[in-house]
């Protein structure tokens, strides 16, 4: 049997329910239970899931939490080398366009480090990229506007984000209550994951080929 040129998930449009958290985001981050683990669709490809994503929206913002495990050496994070490190990447589009191949000014491309920044290199960051072929670019993020924390685990990391729904052009839950979405997660040592197989597909500048995360409560 011959090896297809795609995955066959790409067959298909995914819409995920994210849930309505109260409390996006305390001084000790934010409390995302299982309720908001969100499918993983990886192993639709027989694949072994490498992180586990955890989300929940507010009028506020979004609420971000991802455990990485299988670790046994530290991640390799530099915040002047933002697209080289070991982290994890989301992409948000606030309009949830899906007939665009290029990004629009809703679109947004957004890295997070669980560590790399500060004077020791052990602070966690939360940055914005420019997405590649883009119409139009998202109103600039001011560093320090997300709110990012990070724990050391014994085979990995937890990473936990809040990203103001005001940081994000176009976010008006209200109105709008989906979003396009995708993520991968790249990592020197257990290797890359992305939402679905996407090796094959230009999910970094293409919103067209994103999921739908659905707003509910």
């Amino acid at each position: 049997m011959s090896t297809p040129l795609i995955s066959p998930t790409f067959l298909f449009r995914f819409s995920l329910p994210c849930l309505r958290c109260e409390t996006p985001w305390s001084a000790k981050g934010n409390a995302l239970g299982e309720e908001f683990r969100l499918p993983s669709l990886i192993e639709l490809d027989d694949g072994r899931p490498l992180t586990e994503v955890r989300l929940g929206w507010h009028e506020s913002g979004l609420g971000l939490a991802i455990r990485v495990s299988g670790k046994r050496q530290a991640p390799w994070c530099r915040d002047n080398r933002l697209e080289d490190s070991d982290g994890f990447h989301l992409w948000l589009d606030t309009r949830d366009t899906h007939n665009i191949h290029r990004a629009s000014r809703f679109c947004h491309h957004l890295v997070f480090l669980p560590s790399g920044g500060g004077h020791r290199l052990d602070a966690p960051v939360g940055e914005q990229l420019l997405l590649n072929r883009a119409r139009e670019h998202a109103c600039p993020i001011r560093p320090g506007v997300m709110k990012v924390r990070s724990e050391k685990r014994v085979d990995g990391y937890l990473l936990e984000a809040f990203i103001p729904g005001d940081a994000l052009t176009g976010y008006e839950p209200t109105d709008h209550k989906k979003l396009g979405f995708f993520y991968s997660l790249t990592d020197r040592e257990i290797g890359n994951q992305q939402l679905v197989d996407g090796s094959e597909i230009p999910f970094d500048e293409d919103p067209s080929v994103w999921a739908t995360l659905e707003l509910t409560k």
